[in-house]
């Protein structure tokens, strides 16, 4: 993975991860997740993105450079990843909503409970965090570095199962064609829509 690959905006970028691998060494041992569900979210033109705002301390890791991880906490409950991608300076990242562990199932089951199968342990994308071991320490990572979490090329996905629908839980611009997943694959998460979500048009 170059960085080439992510110096685009994050509607582009984000059917190109589904297959990506997501890898997080801790001293607990190592865990590698691939993507199989992402969601776009772009700067002041994004009503549902963080940046819509502009810059704040808690999304400068959001306007660039590219490569880089944007960890925030959601509902003050789980911890959530996102791919920054395009250009220094303009705000877009890749919500990481679900995926496949690969490497490390043992050590995501312990944390994330003994009973749960293994096509949830990353469906959600606080559960993805919770299972690869992301926390707040993770912010502003560059995963193209040899760095403790580390973004690499997976097997390559057929267009046919790279589906697109309406955003996840959002309230704001949910409509948009911004979610990215495999089709019938059983790590994707559930599509919910917020019951404070009113249409919307837009991209």
């Amino acid at each position: 993975m170059n960085v080439d690959f992510l110096a685009h905006s994050a509607e582009e970028v984000a059917p190109k991860l589904l297959g990506s691998v997501l890898t997080c060494n801790t001293p607990e041992g190592t865990v590698s997740i691939a993507i199989t569900e992402t969601e776009a979210y772009s700067g002041a033109a994004d009503p549902a993105s963080h940046a819509y705002r502009g810059r704040t301390p808690r999304n400068a890791v959001m306007f660039g450079p590219a490569g880089h991880l944007y960890v925030y906490r959601s509902h003050g409950l789980h911890w959530c990843a996102n791919i920054v991608t395009g250009t220094d300076g303009i705000a877009s990242a890749v919500l990481i909503r679900a995926g496949r562990v690969i490497e490390g199932e043992a050590l995501a089951r312990k944390r994330r409970g003994e009973g749960v199968e293994s096509p949830r342990l990353a469906r959600g994308p606080g559960n993805f965090c919770q299972a690869l071991g992301i926390t707040a320490e993770h912010n502003g990572t560059d995963l193209l570095a040899e760095t403790a979490v580390v973004l690499c090329e997976g097997e390559p996905v057929p267009a046919a199962l790279i589906k697109a629908g309406p955003r996840v839980g959002v309230s704001k611009a949910h409509d948009w064609q911004h979610r990215f997943y495999l089709a019938g694959d059983p790590t994707v998460s559930a599509y919910r829509l917020s019951p404070r979500a009113k249409p919307t048009t837009g991209a």
